[in-house]
């Protein structure tokens, strides 16, 4: 029997592995199962070269749970551990024995799984015992037994076995019951040790007999030896990724199409990554791309190894050239890590490329479900949109699709403005914004549809990376002023005839609601809406830009701003304006003629001291100043108090403004049931 402390630099290791080697307790049975996968993997590296002559037989890795016993155990047939060997590998954490093996067999050691020395000690993390019982491959060779209660004090035994390999047994804590059930034990199993390239038997397979469920003889085996993503690609059919895609994720729609990678230089790196049908909420499918090293899973947080806007993508990457004992500091800085997601870029903006000049129409009836990653990779990665802009598409209202360049031709005869502008007309719904896009349409214009949760982004760099071009939104304005075309002046109502139709429709528009709204006049033409109710681009956008934007949430808080156009054209306005007159025409003349004196005697007084100097403007001076502009602000209060009365008990106005209202869908709750009562009685 032989006594010792393990060779550690600090007086007590285990604690500092429970609470920070690991960032997860149940890591803990990767670590085992991967050493036993990694002794067994060792066995038959020893058997190519010759150095082992033995049978291998089965090499079946199997766990084992003993609730009563209070213990789990993991064995393995492959090359076990002298002595000796327990001493240098397991009490001197220092070397590993991964690492002298692969110094001796470094060319035929590619599906050692490797690269941790401290994975067997996680084992503390759950176990208050840890036992193994071992013997090795060589002739001859002694079975020990090395047991250590979670102090640096351990004990080596000699012990009886009668096959290679090791048990490693670990009695659980008290702390860590959960790992004696069966069903915890089955999911660890099945998360990190899924695709392990060495059979992992757990129990045996049940079967249905006599109304219960009865174990047979045959083992459970957990694993898939042979995952797809390690096939030669020329080897498979579409309905084989399509398998492996259901058996990662059972719950998932078939993927759109998919990319099996496969590199050697200057890294190690295989995987299939799979285009899921993403219409929309970008963080409900994160976290689906399975992390592997040689076929043993590391994590689905692979933030920091695929770019961000690849993290859509579903699926498997495996590099052994990323360590198990991953960490987001590592993953930031390590330059193999970088150089795979510049890999992963451009293969896939390549097949995208691909599948686009291979097959356009496919790509297009893919395209709605493609466009949220495409478009989330060009806003957050400058290189792809590079790529990118080549096979991204624009759709229209009609549902045509173009390319960028396209899209471009094809308007830019007829959608430039006076300035030289390319307008790129949008609508982001089309029910809402039907009547906005048909005025657009008429003029022969084409209409984008616009209507994914990033399109308002991908507005603002487009207007960056597009040359003299401009995205308006169909209602940001009367068509003619979003598409100014020459310098014509319309005729115009006078002032003063402006100035009451527009008090009479702002007096009476909604309050309270969280909205401004500004009125104008504006000939548009018989044939157009008597009234048309239209969204300032730049503070819509400013709103929509804010939710991707935590700086910008107090644009959240302002109100919307639209603005209300009275066509002067329409019969409806005319009439509305000829009733006003007639109403309140007389009693408002001596206003408007006080008005205009009163704003007269202000501009002269303005003008006689715009030349002085504050010191030298007299106190009668200001005096007389502030009273005009009292008198002034009185009269125009007067007026408008004349004109909203009118306005209040005038039917057609209330009708206007509250079909505009409907037609944008800002008409609800009392005042939409006021205006079915208005109707009702309109027509009767």
């Amino acid at each position: 029997m032989k006594q010792g402390n393990i060779g550690v630099t600090t007086e007590n290791i285990f604690p500092v592995i429970k609470k920070f080697l690991y960032s997860d307790h149940e890591i803990f049975l990767r670590e085992m199962v991967s050493n036993a996968i990694d002794a067994t993997q060792k066995l038959k590296t020893l058997a190519q070269k010759g150095d082992f002559k033995g049978e291998m037989g089965d090499l079946t890795v199997r766990v084992k749970l003993d609730k009563d016993a209070k213990t789990l155990t993991i064995s393995d047939r492959g090359i076990g551990m002298t002595a000796d060997e327990i001493d240098k590998y397991i009490n001197q954490i220092a070397f590993s024995g991964v690492t002298d093996f692969l110094s001796k067999y470094k060319d035929e050691a590619n599906a050692i799984i490797g690269h941790f020395g401290l994975g067997f000690y996680s084992a503390f993390m759950v176990a208050d015992k840890v036992e193994i019982v071992t013997k090795s491959y060589k002739d001859g060779a002694q079975a020990v037994k090395w047991t250590c209660d979670g102090s640096p004090a351990f004990t080596i035994d000699d012990a009886e076995k009668d096959d290679r390999g090791s048990d490693i047994i670990l009695h659980i804590a008290d702390d860590c019951k959960e790992y004696l059930e069966h069903n915890e034990i089955e999911r660890l199993l099945n998360k990190y040790c899924k695709f392990m390239p060495v059979p992992i038997a757990f129990g045996k397979k049940t079967e249905w007999k006599d109304g219960k469920q009865v174990e047979t003889n045959e083992d459970n085996i957990i694993n898939n030896i042979e995952p797809l993503w390690t096939k030669t690609p020329s080897t498979l059919k579409d309905e084989d990724y399509k398998k492996f895609y259901r058996e990662l994720y059972p719950m998932q729609d078939e993927p759109l199409f998919w990319i099996h990678l496969n590199v050697d230089y200057p890294f190690h790196l295989t995987g299939i990554l799979y285009f899921p049908r993403v219409n929309s909420n970008i963080d409900l499918q994160r976290n689906k791309i399975q992390l592997y090293c040689n076929q043993v899973f590391v994590t689905d947080q692979v933030e920091g190894i695929v770019p961000d806007f690849l993290t859509l993508l579903h699926g498997v990457i495996d590099s052994p050239d990323i360590p198990l004992n991953v960490s987001r500091s590592y993953l930031q800085s390590d330059a193999n890590v970088k150089k795979i997601s510049t890999y992963i870029t451009k293969k896939v903006a390549d097949r995208l490329q691909q599948t686009f000049k291979d097959d356009r129409k496919d790509y297009e009836q893919k395209w709605d479900n493609l466009k949220l990653f495409i478009n989330y990779g060009m806003l957050s990665q400058p290189d792809f949109y590079d790529r990118a802009k080549d096979f991204a598409l624009f759709k229209d209202v009609e549902g045509k699709y173009f390319t960028f360049e396209e899209y471009k031709t094809l308007i830019k005869d007829n959608q430039t403005d006076k300035s030289g502008n390319l307008i790129y007309l949008y609508a982001q719904n089309k029910d809402e914004q039907y009547s906005f896009i048909k005025a657009a349409e008429d003029k022969g214009y084409s209409v984008l549809l616009l209507d994914g949760q990033l399109d308002t982004l991908m507005v603002n760099m487009l207007e960056e990376k597009f040359e003299k071009s401009r995205f308006s939104r169909v209602d940001a304005d009367i068509i003619d002023r979003l598409i100014v075309k020459d310098d014509q002046k319309k005729e115009t109502l006078d002032k003063d005839d402006s100035d009451c139709l527009t008090e009479v429709f702002r007096s009476q528009m909604p309050t309270g609601q969280k909205a401004n709204y500004a009125v104008e006049a504006e000939a548009m033409g018989v044939d157009n809406s008597p009234l048309v109710i239209t969204q300032s681009e730049y503070m819509r956008r400013m709103k929509e830009n804010s939710q991707f934007q935590p700086g910008m949430s107090f644009y959240t808080q302002m109100p919307d701003s639209f603005m209300v156009v009275l066509n002067t054209d329409h019969k409806l306005i005319k009439q509305v304006l000829d009733d006003t007159k007639k109403s309140v025409g007389e009693r408002l003349k001596p206003i408007v003629s006080d008005l205009k004196g009163q704003e007269a005697r202000l501009a002269a007084l303005h003008q006689s001291q715009a030349n002085k100097k504050p010191e030298e403007i007299s106190k009668e001076e200001k005096d007389d100043l502030q009273n005009t502009e009292k008198v002034i602000n009185d009269e125009r209060d007067k007026k408008n108090k004349l004109l909203s009365d009118y306005a209040a008990g005038n039917k057609i106005v209330h009708e206007l403004i509250d079909l505009a209202l409907l037609q944008n869908g800002l008409l609800k709750g009392e005042a939409l049931d006021k205006f079915l009562k208005r109707s009702y009685e309109l027509i009767g």
